[in-house]
C-alpha cells in the first residue's frame, strides 16, 4: 500500500525541483516567471487561510457540522456554505472525516457534507472572475499583510491570531491572481497559447486530462481553477477548452483524495471512494453533456445579466452547474451510497484488538480528538469488561437479564479457566498501548492556557484506562479459586466464594446499565451505591472470615485464599466504579448532584 507519507516526501521535492529549473531557464522569459510565481502565491495564501481557519476548530465549524447534518439536504447545505465560508474543502474533509472516526455524525451525513463541499468549493472560480479580474485586486493585497503581521502583536488572542492568519492568506492570494493576469497578458504578446486549441470530443478528452494532471500536481483545483480563469480572461486558452479544463480540476481532486485517504482509517477510506464515485459520476455527465450544459450556461447567463463574451463568469456558472447537476442525480441514491460503502474496507478479525475511534487526522481538532479518545476507552472497557463477566465464570446474556444473581451464578460459563492472558494481548494491550501513544501526541498538541480542561480530563481517561487493565488483572488472579473453590466439597468456603461471584455480578450489572442511563442523577445514584455495596468484600472488616477461622469450619490455606482473592474482588470494583466516574459521569452535572442516603438505601434494598 502507498504511503501517503512517503508521496509527498517524494513528490514535493520533486515539483520544488522542476520548479527552481523553470524559474531559472525560464528567467529570460519574465512572463512565465511571473506566472509561476502568482502560482506559488496562490498556494501560499489558501495554505495561510486554511490554518487560519485551523485555529477556529472546537468552534463554530464543528459546532455546525455536529447539529446541521442529521438529513441529507441539510448536509449538503452545510458543505456548501462551509466550503465558501473557509475556501477550503481539504480542511473541511479532515473535519469531517475527524467526525466519522469519532462517530459524532453518520456516514450519510459525512458523504452529503463532501457533496455539498464540491459545490462550495467552486465558489473561488466566482471570486476570481467576479473581482480578481475587474478590479486590481492586488492593490487590496498589501493592507490585507500589513494588517495580518500587526494583529498578531498587538492582540494575543487565540482567535485574533485566526484572523491574521486569514487577512495574510487572503493577501497573498489577492497577489498571486495579480501576478498571474499579468503573466498571461505579457506571455501574450510573444506566445498565443490559443493556438493549441482543439475542437470536438478530442479536444474535450485531452483537456480533461490536462486539467485532472495540472490538479494532482498542484494539489489544489482551487488554483487550477485560478490558473484556468486568467488564462481565459487573457485569451490564452478557448472557452470550449477552459469548460473541459474545470471539468479535469474536478477530477484531479479526486486522486489527491483517494491519496490522502490510504493511510486514514476504513472511514476515511469510505470518504474518499464515495468523494471518487461523485467525481467520477459527475465528470461523465459534464463531459457527456458538454454541449448541452454550454447551451444552459449561455442561458442563464442571459437571464442573471452575465455578458456574452464573459466568458471567465460563464466558466464560474458552467464550474457550478455541472456540480450542483452531479448532486441533483446523486444525492437521491445516498442510502444505497451508505450501503455499499460500509461492505468495503471492514476490518479482518486480526484486526479486532486494535482502537476504533483513533485516527491521525483527529489529532488536529482538540475536542474532536477528546471525543474520540472517551469512546475508546469505552470500547477498551466493553473488552475487558466481557474477559471480567467470563472470568468470574458467569455468562454475559445472564448478567445483561433479569435472572436471580443465585442462578446467574450456577449457570457456569465454563469448567475450565479461560486464558486471560489472551484475551488480554488480544483485546486489551494494544488498544490501551493506542489509547496512551494517542492520548500523548493529543496533549502535544493542546494549548496549556487553552485547553486546561481537555488536559485534565485527559489524564483522567488514561488512569481509566489503565483501571480497566488493572481490573482485567486482578480478574486473572481471582479466576483460578473461583473456579477450584466452586467444585469444593467445603460448603463454608464454597458458599464465601460463591457471594463474592454474586457481589460481582451485582456490581457488574450496575456498571453494565450506566451506558443506557441518561439521566446524571441516575448515574451518580448507582455509583453510590456501587462504592457501600463494595464494602461487602473486606472480609476482615465484616467479621465473616473471623468467624469461619474460629469455628474451624475452614483450613488456613482456604483462608488465605479467600483474604487475598476478597482484595481482588475490592480492587476489580474500584477500579471499575473509578473508571466509570470519568466515562459515564458528566463532571460539570455530576458537581451539582447531591445524592440522598434514602435513595441510595431503596436502590440496595432492591438488590
Amino acid at each position: 500500500m502507498l504511503d501517503t507519507n512517503f508521496y509527498k516526501r517524494l513528490i514535493t521535492p520533486i515539483i520544488i525541483a522542476i520548479l527552481l529549473v523553470a524559474l531559472v531557464f525560464l528567467g529570460f522569459y519574465p512572463n512565465v516567471s511571473m506566472i509561476l510565481g502568482g502560482i506559488a502565491l496562490f498556494l501560499i495564501g489558501m495554505e495561510y487561510m486554511e490554518s487560519g481557519f485551523r485555529t477556529f476548530s472546537g468552534g463554530m465549524l464543528e459546532q455546525v457540522l455536529e447539529k446541521f447534518t442529521n438529513t441529507t439536504p441539510k448536509a449538503i447545505t452545510t458543505g456548501f456554505v462551509a466550503t465558501s465560508i473557509v475556501q477550503s474543502s481539504s480542511l473541511l474533509s479532515v473535519i469531517v472525516i475527524s467526525f466519522l472516526t469519532a462517530e459524532l455524525i453518520t456516514l450519510a451525513s459525512a458523504v452529503g457534507i463532501i457533496f455539498g463541499s464540491n459545490i462550495g468549493s467552486t465558489t473561488t472560480a466566482w471570486l476570481v472572475s467576479m473581482f480578481g479580474l475587474k478590479i486590481k485586486i492586488s492593490a487590496y493585497a498589501m493592507p490585507m499583510i500589513v494588517m495580518g503581521i500587526l494583529i498578531p502583536i498587538v492582540l494575543k488572542d487565540k482567535a485574533w491570531k485566526g484572523i491574521a492568519s486569514i487577512l495574510i492568506g487572503l493577501g497573498v492570494i489577492f497577489l498571486g491572481i495579480g501576478y498571474m493576469k499579468d503573466g498571461f497578458e505579457v506571455l501574450k504578446e510573444g506566445m498565443n497559447l490559443a493556438s493549441y486549441a482543439m475542437d470536438g470530443y478530442l479536444g474535450v478528452f485531452v483537456y480533461v486530462l490536462v486539467g485532472a494532471v495540472a490538479t494532482i500536481i498542484i494539489q489544489s483545483s482551487s488554483a487550477t481553477m485560478a490558473i484556468i480563469i486568467t488564462a481565459l480572461a487573457t485569451g490564452q486558452i478557448e472557452y470550449a477548452n477552459a469548460l473541459a479544463l474545470a471539468i479535469g480540476a474536478n477530477l484531479g481532486t479526486t486522486v489527491t483524495a483517494v491519496i490522502g485517504a490510504l493511510k486514514s482509517n476504513e472511514n476515511g477510506k469510505r470518504l474518499a471512494l464515495a468523494h471518487f464515485i461523485f467525481n467520477m459520476i459527475t465528470g461523465a455527465i459534464a463531459i457527456i453533456f458538454i454541449y448541452q450544459l454550454t447551451d444552459l450556461v449561455d442561458f442563464i447567463s442571459s437571464l442573471i445579466g452575465i455578458g456574452v463574451e464573459n466568458y471567465a463568469m460563464k466558466l464560474a456558472l458552467f464550474h457550478t452547474i455541472f456540480n450542483v447537476v452531479g448532486v441533483l442525480i446523486v444525492s437521491p441514491f445516498i442510502k444505497y451510497l451508505v450501503t455499499f460503502l460500509n461492505k468495503r474496507f471492514i476490518p479482518t478479525s486480526t484486526e479486532v484488538g486494535k482502537a476504533k475511534y483513533l485516527d491521525s487526522s483527529i489529532l488536529a481538532i482538540p475536542d474532536v480528538a477528546m471525543s474520540a479518545i472517551t469512546k475508546e476507552v469505552q470500547h477498551l472497557f466493553a473488552n475487558g469488561f466481557k474477559i471480567i463477566i467470563h472470568g468470574i465464570n458467569v455468562k454475559k446474556k445472564n448478567l445483561a437479564s433479569d435472572m436471580d444473581t443465585k442462578q446467574v451464578i450456577q449457570d457456569a460459563y465454563s469448567s475450565e479457566y479461560i486464558d486471560i492472558d489472551a484475551f488480554y494481548r488480544y483485546k486489551i494491550k494494544g488498544i490501551y498501548g493506542q489509547i496512551i501513544d494517542f492520548a500523548t501526541r493529543a496533549q502535544g498538541n493542546m494549548n496549556t492556557e487553552e485547553n486546561s480542561h481537555n488536559i485534565e480530563y485527559l489524564y483522567k481517561l488514561k488512569v481509566a484506562a489503565r483501571d480497566i487493565v488493572e481490573a482485567v488483572k486482578d480478574t486473572k488472579h481471582l479466576q483460578k479459586n473461583l473456579i477450584k473453590y466452586s467444585k469444593s466439597k467445603n460448603t463454608y468456603v464454597k458458599e464465601q466464594y460463591n457471594q463474592l461471584r454474586e457481589d460481582l455480578v451485582v456490581l457488574l450489572r450496575d456498571i453494565n446499565s450506566l451506558a443506557t442511563v441518561k439521566e446524571q442523577h441516575e448515574v451518580v445514584l448507582i455509583l453510590s451505591k456501587a462504592k457501600l455495596h463494595s464494602q461487602r468484600y473486606d472480609m476482615m472488616a465484616n467479621g465473616r472470615l473471623d468467624n469461619l477461622i474460629r469455628e474451624n469450619l475452614i483450613t488456613a490455606e482456604m483462608a488465605t485464599s479467600l483474604m487475598n482473592d476478597s482484595t481482588y474482588a475490592y480492587d476489580i470494583s474500584k477500579n471499575l466504579i473509578d473508571m466509570a466516574e470519568v466515562i459515564f459521569v458528566d463532571t460539570n452535572l455530576a458537581n451539582n448532584i447531591l445524592v440522598d442516603d434514602e435513595d441510595i438505601d431503596d436502590l440496595l434494598s432492591n438488590n
